[in-house]
């Protein structure tokens, strides 16, 4: 297939490397452009001027409209069963999270429905929110378990994000987040529980082989600092290689960890002090922030500007979930990052095409515009700029989204 007429073609990348500091406000684009794709993949692209088509060729007129990269949510928690709207509602009324989970609600709200799922039904329902997310342009993601907190229901889970990779035609990550919560039985007893994950559920999630990385929620409450060392050591055992869910609520050394256990990312850093931003400019760590998150929650928003200028390397993701982002829209999370963090439309598509294909280690498939990547496409409606899509953020600008060649 050749797409002719394309008024701006964004994301061109004769080399994959990731962006920092200043270079993440470059998004190359070819004006009047062509793309070639062939089996699935970028063949050549360029000036409609330089073309040369052949009759055998099937010919796209994109009319005007502008082509970018498909999105790459390097974090979500997509498999869940059922919502927590009635949470929502309890929000609204002015409950605490920690009154909310004393009612019974949050993580272990989420881990109850799931226990109590069948792993087709937990499948299907998975489905139709993964297959919103390729419509509204996504394009390669990270799924994470960590709503089962025991060894049979996080199995299900990661079993699930195994039957989700096998399905679609994206490039799916799978991340083990048994260090999301401590279930009930072990809230007073959080070494025993520890000792589940390293001892029962890493060795039966390597021998099926079952997660890509490692997880853990670093958080005052929650895992601190050594307990979340002592997860990471033992993932590192069986070749899992860290995300971190960092400074969330607390500035607790998520960042600090991430650095010591050579982490792929810190993901969340709503709070973050001066060191942390020196530390995650000097360092090779990925940042991912989640504005969606800090939306929905009525925090904060991460420190963007700040690691920008500082010269870190940020991705964005959606941190879709039913507690606290229940949304995988990746254009209206652009927005929030531009209006509410001050990034420009150019390092906000950055951040969330190739930088979250680095997020997730699929940087050599997708996430720009290069030569033997997959075709994995967004086809704008008539726009009159980039910026124009941020700006709009009520309207779906998304003309049609190609998945390896092929429109969906």
């Amino acid at each position: 297939m050749i797409i002719t007429n394309i008024k701006s073609l964004y994301g061109i990348r004769e080399k994959t490397e990731l962006l920092r500091g200043n270079n993440l406000g470059k998004f190359p684009a070819i004006e009047n452009a062509f793309l070639e794709i062939q089996d699935g993949k970028i063949l050549k692209y360029g000036k409609m001027e330089e073309l040369n088509t052949n009759q055998h060729q099937e010919v796209f007129d994109a009319k005007g409209k502008s082509i970018l990269p498909a999105f790459c949510d390097s974090h979500t928690h997509i498999v869940f069963a059922g919502s927590r709207e009635d949470e929502f509602v309890h929000k609204i009324k002015g409950l605490s999270y920690a009154e909310i989970a004393a009612k019974g609600g949050g993580i272990l709200n989420s881990a109850k429905r799931l226990a109590k799922t069948s792993e087709d039904e937990l499948f299907e329902q998975a489905m139709v929110r993964v297959n919103e997310v390729m419509q509204l342009g996504t394009g390669a993601l990270e799924i994470k378990s960590g709503y089962g907190l025991s060894l049979e229901a996080e199995l299900k889970m990661l079993r699930v994000i195994t039957r989700i990779k096998e399905t679609v035609n994206i490039p799916v990550k799978s991340t083990f987040l048994g260090a999301h919560a401590f279930p009930e039985p072990y809230k007073e007893n959080k070494e025993a529980y520890i000792k589940l994950i390293i001892d029962e559920m890493l060795p039966a999630i390597a021998d099926e082989k079952l997660a890509d990385y490692i997880d853990v929620f670093c958080e005052t409450g929650f895992f601190d600092e050594k307990l979340s060392e002592q997860v990471l050591n033992a993932g590192a055992k069986y070749g899992l290689r860290a995300k971190i869910h960092a400074n969330q609520l607390n500035n607790s050394g998520g960042v600090q960890l991430g650095i010591k256990t050579n982490a792929l990312s810190v993901d969340h850093l709503e709070t973050l002090g001066e060191e942390e931003i020196k530390l995650l400019g000097e360092n090779e760590i990925i940042s991912t922030l989640l504005p969606s998150a800090a939306f929905f929650l009525r925090m904060g928003f991460p420190p963007a500007r700040e690691l920008i200028d500082a010269g870190a390397a940020i991705a964005l993701a959606t941190d879709y979930n039913p507690g606290s982002s229940p949304s995988g829209n990746i254009p209206l999370l652009i927005s929030l990052a531009c209006i509410q963090m001050k990034i420009t439309p150019e390092e906000a598509f950055n951040a969330a095409t190739l930088n979250g294909a680095f997020a997730m280690e699929v940087e050599n498939e997708v996430g720009s515009i290069t030569k033997g990547k997959r075709a994995n496409l967004i086809l704008t409606k008539d726009i009159p700029s980039l910026a124009y899509m941020p700006y709009a953020f009520g309207s779906q600008n998304i003309e049609k989204v190609m998945i390896k060649g092929e429109w969906i």
